[in-house]
């Protein structure tokens, strides 16, 4: 996978439109880190290219709050404890929106 900084999607956008078909994916950084990827689609299959790409961010999504939820240590609340969150949680957001 190519990487290829800010400065040279900027500089050299041509090029890299050129490459993408071929290269599949590039990583596009600011700074020395990652901050999007840019990928080659096809015109009959661009929502199942979003499609895939969503699914995949959901899954991080729900990866990252599970690992919150470990250091936490809320991952092994029982049903009640979490009825006991809920009614705070919404007994709090009443009183706020008074």
């Amino acid at each position: 996978m190519k990487f290829l900084s800010v400065r040279e999607l900027r500089d050299n956008s041509a090029r890299v439109w050129r490459e993408l078909p071929e290269e599949k994916e590039m990583v596009v950084t600011s700074n020395g880190r990652p901050v999007a990827v840019l990928t080659a689609v096809d015109e009959g299959t661009v929502e199942e290219s979003l499609a895939a790409w969503r699914r995949a961010r959901a899954t991080q999504a729900i990866a990252e709050i599970q690992r919150q939820s470990a250091r936490k240590r809320t991952d092994a609340f029982s049903m009640d404890e979490i009825d006991t969150e809920i009614r705070k949680a919404r007994s709090t957001r009443r009183k706020q929106a008074r």
